[in-house]
């Protein structure tokens, strides 16, 4: 698997983004919020993904950049773990909720923790879906 984060990886579309949040499920692990969605998109990859870091809580531009490009780069090197046991296409969005800045050791745990509590949460609803 290579580690990258191309752009056919990541999530663009408008018309997805709206869905999501409008009829998409979430996990968190503080301070990170990941909001997903089982749906077919236009990429070859199993899934799609995007990062926001709200306005309100970083008001200069350049702290929203450094933390979206730190968990870009966190999601990049850990992919893994939710390309391993996806078969069905998903898109989601990771935002960031925490109040104050954090080191990379700190995101790149709570990514981890982030994508192993989604690859749990999507199996359980699978097995509900199989049991009747």
């Amino acid at each position: 698997m290579k580690y990258t984060l191309g752009k056919q990886e990541r999530l663009k579309s408008r018309k997805l983004i709206e869905k999501l949040y409008t009829e998409g499920k979430s996990v968190k692990s503080f301070p990170l919020r990941m909001v997903y969605l089982q749906t077919e998109h236009t990429s070859d990859f199993p899934c799609q993904v995007g990062v926001s870091v709200p306005k309100r809580n970083f008001k200069l531009a350049v702290d929203r950049n450094r933390i979206k490009r730190l968990m870009r780069e966190s999601y990049r090197l850990q992919k893994e773990i939710v390309y391993d046991h996806l078969e069905e296409p998903y898109v989601f969005m990771i935002s960031y909720i925490g109040g104050e800045e954090v080191k990379y050791e700190a995101i790149y745990s709570k990514m981890e923790k982030l994508l192993t509590l989604f690859i749990d949460k999507t199996k359980t609803q699978k097995d509900e879906k199989i049991q009747p």
